[in-house]
């Protein structure tokens, strides 16, 4: 074998053996912790990079309540930006955001990131949840930005279960319960008997007595 088709041939091997090693660091506990949206949508416009975009509606199917919008929004930029709206085009579905803090807007900060959903971070809440597309589709998500304008990218809709719980509505209304039948506690009682015995040309009296009729 010539020495050029030997260094070929390691330089092969040696990508083989890096590529495994990847694959294996992928498939340990890290990759359990990110695993819940390596794979979802993503965009990037100018200094604003949008990932792992997801609509995240209630845990049951048909249950009533809110659904979020989980996203990471990056800046690259030296200026922070402020996240204006996220509107979900050819639906009805309000967005309502919140910062992780207070009150007032949504900011990606100058060479930061913004987190989008779950315990302790900012929020984007679709008030009439079940405007926010079906369960298994895909819906485009536009995200305004004061600087950017706007970023639209295409994100799947997924119940608040498994890897997304933690990331899906904060209010979950409780299922409907069947209800029950009331049985009545006591025992019903036959009404008195009068004690009296009528006679023809006679009325009965309050007591139960008979009492004659007048003129007889």
């Amino acid at each position: 074998m010539s020495r050029s088709l030997r260094r070929g041939a390691l330089a092969a091997t040696a990508l083989v053996i890096s590529v495994a090693s990847l694959s294996a660091c992928g498939a340990g506990n890290d990759a359990q912790t990110l695993g819940i949206r390596p794979d979802n949508a993503g965009v990037s416009v100018d200094d604003i990079k949008v990932l792992n975009v997801l609509v995240i509606t209630q845990p049951e199917h048909g249950a009533e309540g809110p659904a979020v919008v989980s996203a990471t929004l990056f800046n690259n930029g030296d200026k922070q930006q402020t996240l204006e709206s996220i509107t979900l085009p050819g639906t009805s579905a309000t967005v309502k955001l919140a910062p992780a803090k207070g009150t007032g807007p949504v900011v990606v900060p100058a060479g930061g990131s913004t987190l989008l959903g779950g315990a302790g971070n900012a929020s984007a809440t679709i008030e009439n949840g079940r405007e926010a597309g079906k369960n298994g589709s895909s819906q485009q998500v536009v995200f305004k930005l004061s600087k950017t304008g706007e970023a639209k990218v295409n994100a799947f809709v997924v119940p608040a279960a498994s890897y997304f719980k933690e990331f899906g509505p904060s209010e979950i209304p409780a299922l409907p319960t069947a209800t029950a039948t009331a049985t009545p506690t006591g025992t019903a009682t036959k009404p008195a008997a009068p004690t009296g015995t009528a006679t023809p040309g006679s009325t009965a009296g309050p007591t139960g007595e008979a009492t004659h009729a007048a003129g007889h």
